[in-house]
């Protein structure tokens, strides 16, 4: 195996439960009712899919630009204050693998704002020889696009590289790529499918290396 790429919310840092806050305050706020069952189908989704599926819950006449921008202003708010969650083991993996020689990549469903943001603030982006955001493909996961990409542009087999994910759609298109998914699992926890999907389930990224460590011997 030589590559490793990851998703960044739920897996690098620990927003996507910020996501979901911002998503159901905003609801709240607008009078939407059922956004705790709305929001978890988009976990993974870049914004042309998500947009897809809240069109779809609350009408064609639904104003989500509007949504999505004060979903955002409520996100950053909250980064503002708390700053940015960092998720166990991040720092330590991606040490140990640019040591171990490994080629590393990013494919993240989120906008590419706010990757390069976040990336930047943790000090993770020297780690990253590829990063592919959602704006960079027509559809992002569950279809397989943002991993090949990723692949092609490490120069590697898919099948030559690890994917650790947090969601279901996000093992979904690391499957679909051909690549072995790695599932640590967030707000989602693995069923009967994800089992299925998925080379490999462990608990956090802790876990990962230790893995990635006996099998580099």
């Amino acid at each position: 195996m030589k590559a490793v790429v990851f998703d960044m919310d739920g897996v690098l840092f620990d927003t996507e439960i910020v996501c979901m806050k911002a998503w159901m305050a905003v609801a709240e706020k607008n009078g939407m009712a059922d956004m705790e069952k709305v929001f978890p189908q988009c976990i993974g989704l870049n914004s042309n899919d998500s947009r897809q599926i809240v069109m779809k819950a609350y009408g064609e006449d639904f104003d989500y630009p509007r949504f999505r921008q004060e979903a955002s202003d409520w996100f950053q708010a909250y980064m503002r204050e708390n700053g940015l969650p960092v998720k166990p083991g991040a720092p330590e993996i991606l040490q140990w693998l640019r040591s171990a020689g490994y080629a590393v990549g990013l494919a993240s469903s989120t906008r590419s704002s706010s990757v390069f943001g976040h990336l930047e603030q943790s000090g993770f982006r020297e780690y990253f020889k590829t990063v592919i955001t959602g704006d960079m493909v027509e559809h992002s996961k569950p279809r397989p696009d943002i991993y090949l990409m990723a692949c092609r542009e490490l120069g590697v087999e898919p099948e030559e590289a690890y994917a650790i994910e947090d969601s279901p759609n996000g093992i979904r298109s690391a499957h679909a790529a051909g690549m072995r998914p790695v599932m640590v699992p967030d707000m989602i926890a693995p069923d009967e499918e994800m089992r299925r999907l998925s080379f490999l389930v462990r608990k956090d990224l802790f876990e990962v290396m230790d893995y990635l460590r006996e099998e580099t011997g």
